[in-house]
């Protein structure tokens, strides 16, 4: 409007308003009905996404996206879904959220074995996952190319092992399990049980071969179960060489691996010291800043290791964690990290790997934050779709891969993305 006389068109200047549009969009479906010669009821098919539900995929992906991704409760999800003039009950939302996801269920399982085939570490964590009222614990295994959660009922070496498994149910006894168990210390009495080799499937039937060995001490029982299994993981292909990086929780301590710790836990022991005077201030103050450029040397090494920095590296840690302060707490701290020297400096000797668990905590507090949210799970498919849907969309954020067209992708069918 109001364009001075004599001025001259210049074309068009571009001006984008983003803006998203909710509301309902129904389908039906008209369906060819025939009555054959013999009676029998013959219907036209419906689409493979939408059989067998009243439900579109792109409603489907926005309740798990919701629910799993951004951590909306089926309450408010329900409310939010029917002000939009969506009809659902609250049993067909909780069906959404937690039925008929076996595809997924499935890719979750190929994420962690394929993820150890490609690794040469890995971080793993866990955290409290209480289940139907009682206790339990999901463990966390990644890095930066993959994020796996699974939900058990104990923290233990043996529950470890197991899920390194992949799923996998036999139990080998060869001369790599027999090695294991003489590490972990099992009685000469016993481990001379285990002289023939042998392959047992199933967790029943290696409880039962067991019985028949006469071993029944739990303790004996641990070692031996922990030595089969980490004999079966061996023998379907995982490395021995993998390096497990952990907070030193001793589940994830698997003798045959290769463990590393991390420095910021292992710092820990000396930030917690409370110094009351002022020579123990000083004291701990001076160790602090050495174990400070430590680290950061540590991090030059990994950028350009050298076997002369090595060197340097390996006595400077015997410096700093030998050394005699006036802080007798102080030097109880030091000594207990020294004891912990192989797994700290296995950064020497395997540069690749972090310094720190610090990815394996920023995966898990997703987990967290899920669990103050909506507290327990209370059936077994909730428990395992919390786990499956947590792992997928980690993934996928670690991938680049956009955890929202992810579930339309698959929900449809396309799976077009790999």
């Amino acid at each position: 409007d109001n364009i001075p006389e004599g001025s001259v068109f210049k074309g068009y200047e571009d001006y984008v308003v983003q803006d998203i549009e909710i509301k309902p969009k129904n389908i039906k479906y008209r369906r060819a009905r025939y009555e054959t010669p013999q009676g029998a009821r013959i219907v036209g098919a419906l689409p493979p996404q939408v059989s067998g539900s009243h439900f579109g995929s792109i409603l489907k992906s926005y309740i798990l996206s919701q629910h799993y991704e951004q951590h909306v409760t089926q309450p408010l999800l329900l409310q939010q879904l029917r002000s939009f003039g969506i009809q659902i009950s609250a049993g067909q939302l909780c069906h959404i959220l937690t039925e008929g996801h076996e595809s997924f269920h499935q890719e979750k399982e190929e994420i962690l074995l394929a993820g150890l085939e490609v690794s040469s570490y890995i971080n793993v964590d866990d955290t409290g996952a209480r289940h139907q009222g009682k206790n339990g614990v999901s463990t966390h295994i990644g890095n930066e190319l993959f994020a796996w959660f699974s939900s058990t009922e104990s923290k233990s070496r043996v529950n470890f092992l197991e899920l390194l498994r992949c799923g996998d149910s036999d139990y080998v006894i060869d001369d790599l399990a027999r090695q294991y168990m003489t590490q972990r210390k099992l009685p000469k009495s016993q481990l001379i049980l285990f002289a023939e080799n042998r392959v047992i499937v199933g967790k029943d039937s290696w409880e039962d071969y067991l019985k028949s060995l006469g071993i029944c001490q739990p303790r004996h029982i641990t070692i031996a179960t922990e030595g089969a299994l980490f004999s079966s993981i061996i023998a379907h292909g995982l490395s021995p060489n993998l390096v497990i990086i952990s907070d030193d929780a001793g589940q994830f301590n698997v003798a045959g691996f290769l463990n590393a710790l991390c420095w910021v836990h292992a710092e820990r022991t000396i930030n917690k010291i409370i110094p009351y005077a002022d020579t123990q201030r000083e004291a701990l103050k001076t160790v602090q800043n050495q174990i400070w450029n430590f680290y950061q040397q540590l991090t030059m090494f990994k950028i350009d290791p050298s076997d002369e920095s090595r060197s340097s590296l390996r006595r400077r840690f015997d410096e700093i964690f030998s050394q005699k302060t006036s802080f007798q707490t102080l030097n109880l701290a030091l000594k207990r990290i020294k004891n912990n020297k192989t797994e700290l400096l296995l950064v020497l000797e395997r540069p690749e790997i972090p310094l720190h668990n610090n990815l394996s905590e920023s995966d898990i507090r997703d987990y967290v934050k899920k669990r103050k949210i909506s507290a327990t799970t209370r059936s077994e498919n909730g428990r395992k779709s919390r786990d499956t849907f947590l792992s997928l969309k980690k993934t996928c954020y670690k991938l680049g891969i956009s955890f929202w067209e992810f579930l339309i992708d698959r929900i449809d069918r396309c799976n077009n993305i790999t």
